[in-house]
């Protein structure tokens, strides 16, 4: 009876212990991944609804793999409010390599177009984008990187020939 009541009483003891130690495996000083958005693609584009996939590099720069959960985002085009949402897509990057993570987005432009008609004829280098985020990275314990990225998007490139 008595070495029950031990036993119940060390186990949890001995496992905030343990846990304590295997937290230590996962704290690293390795660098976060880098995450570029490369390429916006129009996939349709109506009145009311425009769909398109964002094409995002995902940079390891550790060595070993990198186990990639999710990502939530907020794009800026210029001072609109693109997209904003949540992908959750697990993609697994070597070691020391690149891969590409594609998010679909589907949003309603209407309300902004006079916005952005005014901005595309008056920005003939591009449009600054804003990219703001989590990505959600690891295989058991989550690790969260935050993303800001700043880039230009240049408008001749979203409009099929």
């Amino acid at each position: 009876m008595i070495t029950r009541r031990l036993a119940h009483c060390l186990l949890p003891l001995a496992l905030c212990l343990g846990l304590g130690g295997c937290a230590s495996w996962f704290s690293g000083d390795e660098p976060d991944p880098e995450v570029h958005l490369v390429k916006v693609e129009v996939v349709r584009a109506k009145l009311m609804e425009q769909r398109f996939v964002l094409h995002f590099r995902i940079d390891n720069r550790n060595d070993s793999e990198l186990t990639v959960r999710g990502l939530d985002y907020r794009i800026h085009l210029g001072g609109i409010l693109l997209a904003e949402g949540e992908h959750e897509h697990w993609v697994t990057v070597n070691p020391k390599s690149s891969r590409f993570y594609k998010v679909p987005i589907r949003t309603n432009l209407w309300p902004q177009l006079k916005g952005l008609i005014k901005q595309l004829k008056n920005n003939r280098e591009g449009i600054p984008y804003r990219l703001e985020g989590e990505m959600e990275t690891g295989l058991f314990i989550a690790h969260y990187v935050h993303l800001a990225r700043n880039g230009v998007i240049i408008a001749a490139d979203l409009i099929p020939e």
